[in-house]
């Protein structure tokens, strides 16, 4: 057995002392998007640095807390943070919490995250459903031995944001008078921002918002057998756009501006899904 399934295996039995809970469905909730799993009911509130073989955020806007509980009824898992690969772990470090997520039931996870907006037509503030990804962060939590018991050594990608919950939590927002964005997300290591020409290069890619998360939570629970939604939050225009210097501050005080349209798209994503 090697040390990451021994990691992966002590932190699911750890986390099922605490909690009888079965969550068909899963949040990771990103850079100042942590406060939805405070909402959960009846919930069991777990600290990274508490489960065993955890891997612990370190940035601002990154709680570190694993949330059991529900939401309409709807028994699911929230993880208030998440580690960066700019945090100097690996990538199959980084993709341990997505794991424990599989070897405890989950069957579809939303990743969210904060990012720079690339494609000029959208605006601060506003909600991007990731079509695809372009990984540029030069790395692939795949690499090394795979981990058979999650899923082959070389899974297909084509449909990686499933497409169907694409369709129907647009459908659903949309009812709500809330328009969702869709574009492409592309993944640059950090933590450096980008530079003015890459967001151009990346831009010419067909990259439509950039971050520093996502990618490997998405290629980890793709190959793990789970279906997967994300969504940016355009939280400040990329390198280049404005005549501006990018702060993380500006980060998180944008995603506190919008996070009562992101409690919504949550919650419709889980009356839907979970």
């Amino acid at each position: 057995m090697s040390d990451l399934t021994t990691r992966i295996d002590s932190a699911v039995r750890y986390i099922r002392e605490q909690t009888d809970a079965l969550p068909q469905m899963a949040l990771i909730l990103g850079s100042g998007l942590g406060d939805f799993a405070h909402t959960l009911e009846e919930a069991t509130v777990i600290s990274f640095s508490d489960i065993p073989g955890f891997p612990v955020p370190t940035v601002e806007g990154h709680a570190g807390a694993f949330v059991i509980g529900k939401h309409k009824g709807k028994t699911v898992a929230a993880l208030s943070g998440r580690v960066h690969y700019y945090e100097g772990l690996s990538q199959r470090e980084i993709t341990i919490p997505v794991r424990v997520l599989a070897k405890l039931g989950v069957k579809t996870v939303l990743l969210t995250n904060a990012a720079g907006g690339i494609n000029l037509e959208f605006s601060s503030g506003a909600l991007m459903l990731i079509r695809d990804h372009i990984n540029y962060s030069g790395q692939n939590p795949l690499i090394g031995p795979n981990l058979e018991d999650f899923g082959p050594r070389f899974p297909d990608m084509t449909d990686l944001y499933t497409k169907q919950l694409r369709e129907t939590l647009k459908s659903v927002t949309q009812k709500e008078g809330i328009h969702l964005e869709e574009g492409v997300y592309a993944m640059y290591s950090g933590p450096s921002y980008e530079t003015p020409a890459e967001i151009h290069m990346l831009r010419g890619f067909g990259a439509d918002a950039v971050g520093m998360s996502t990618v490997p939570e998405a290629i980890a629970a793709r190959h793990s057998g789970m279906r997967v939604i994300g969504i940016s939050c355009i939280t400040n225009m990329a390198a280049g756009v404005l005549d501006q210097p990018l702060s993380h501050e500006e980060v998180v005080e944008t995603a506190l501006r919008v996070k009562d349209t992101f409690i919504c798209v949550v919650s419709l994503a889980i009356g839907h899904f979970a």
